[in-house]
């Protein structure tokens, strides 16, 4: 492997960078604020312009129905995050790694580039939900604004210059600063709490209305994304302890699992406060919400909103929305890195990597400018595109996760119980029959 420069770490250097204590150190809290980081980065994932989008329309069309997806989503999400903490910890191997291990070479350039495109999906939400929020804060036309995120390149590199703690705690800062927004404008809606607990029960209208089951799945790749399956089987290696010992070992699965499920609960609380939203202020206003754009303008305008109306509330909106816009470039990289290092021994320089990744998203974002004309409405459609194809290359990655963590002889006395087995495979099979549905459904 080539010797690391300063500009180009490596995973090596992600990974083990930050002490535990041992296992018979200390009390809980302290132990789990040691693990705790992990999670907020991938947890970010949950929460990028994709989501935003999706769950907003979510609220807009069938106000408070899809709050059901969304719980059930992060449920699912919890269980493959904890089977990919799992694989790292246990194996000592991502998950790219770990499966390239195993396919030959004509699969594991398949599954690189299956994977290369649903990283490219992620990425093009991150660019048009940034993009709109420059335009929303500055007045900068959509194209400058897709051209000018070609310099997050800098944020990424500035960020990971800083060490993997301090990054997770900008991270969190990031994710808790969301969460106020949306409280502090879901609380000035006054949401009809009695509609709320009842969009918590799932009905059979998710699977046969096709619009609602376009955007339960859109809901779905907006929720659970390949790249955060990788991320995770990596980031759970970056807690320097000796994990040649049984109970450091077990101690560091239940505490990476609990900073998963907690940062993930984070996750789900943002995204239904989006679609609450949503739900209460555009629902009986259906003509008003067409993009975020229109979220934006509606929440200055008292016709629309009533007394939430304010230019405070609209640039919150907006400044959240280019938060986690810059903030999902850091993790989107760090998934690049993961798997073009797994499946193809290939390790570029950061900046490369991130130019690269950019590079190639932006084509379709400019053809689709070029053709029909840089207006919200078309790009936030290939967001939510962009959600249904993340949903359909999932399978592809949880097929091969529960795969590897039912091996025995990689996973030794951690291998997956018979019944983790079985649900792992049902959820998955579940995931690809709803996508086949939706294909079927489409066409």
């Amino acid at each position: 492997m080539p010797t690391t420069r300063p500009d180009r770490p490596s995973l090596e250097e992600i990974n083990a960078s930050v002490k535990v204590p041992s296992a018979y150190e200390t009390g809980f809290l302290q132990k789990f604020l040691a693990y705790s980081g992990p999670g907020a980065l991938v947890a970010v994932g949950y929460m990028d312009p994709g989501n935003w989008l999706t769950s907003l329309a979510g609220g807009r069309q069938f106000r408070y129905t899809l709050l059901a997806v969304l719980w059930l989503a992060i449920v699912v999400a919890m269980f493959m995050q904890a089977l990919a903490i799992k694989l790292g910890v246990v194996s000592r191997l991502d998950l790219a790694q770990a499966i390239a291990a195993r396919v030959p070479k004509p699969g594991r350039i398949l599954l690189w580039l299956l994977n290369e495109v649903a990283m490219m999906a992620t990425d093009l939400t991150g660019v048009l939900g940034t993009a709109i929020a420059l335009k929303l804060l500055f007045g900068l036309p959509l194209l400058f604004g897709i051209l000018l995120t070609i310099l997050d390149v800098l944020v990424v590199l500035v960020f990971l210059r800083f060490g993997i703690r301090r990054i997770e705690f900008i991270v969190l800062t990031a994710i808790l600063t969301v969460g106020v927004i949306f409280g502090l404008e879901v609380i000035r809606a006054h949401p009809h709490l009695g509609a709320i607990a009842a969009g918590l029960v799932p009905t059979p209208r998710l699977v046969t209305n096709h619009s609602e089951l376009v955007l339960s799945l859109g809901i779905l790749g907006a929720t659970i994304m390949p790249h955060n399956l990788y991320l995770h089987s990596s980031l759970a290696q970056s807690r320097r302890y000796d994990y040649h010992d049984p109970h450091q070992v077990n101690e560091a699965l239940r505490f990476a699992r609990w900073d998963s499920n907690v940062h993930l609960v984070a996750a789900l609380i943002i995204n239904a406060l989006l679609l609450i939203l949503g739900g209460t202020l555009f629902w009986h206003t259906a003509g008003h919400l067409a993009s975020l754009q229109d979220v934006y303008l509606g929440l200055k305008d008292s016709a629309v909103v009533g007394v939430l109306a304010s230019p405070v509330m609209s640039w919150l909106f907006a400044f959240a929305l280019l938060i986690t816009g810059l903030i999902s470039s850091i993790t989107s990289t760090l998934s690049g890195q993961i798997v073009m290092e797994g499946y193809l021994h290939i390790r570029l320089p950061l900046w490369q990597r991130r130019l690269l990744t950019r590079a190639v998203t932006l084509v379709p974002i400019l053809l689709v400018g070029w053709w029909v004309g840089f207006q919200d409405q078309a790009f936030e459609q290939m967001i939510v595109y962009a959600q249904i194809a993340l949903s359909i290359a999932l399978p592809f990655t949880l097929f091969p996760l529960i795969r590897l963590t039912s091996d025995d002889t990689l996973m030794g006395p951690h291998v997956n119980h018979r019944g983790t087995q079985l649900l792992g495979y049902a959820l998955a099979g579940v995931i690809t029959v709803l996508n086949l549905e939706l294909i079927g459904s489409l066409f």
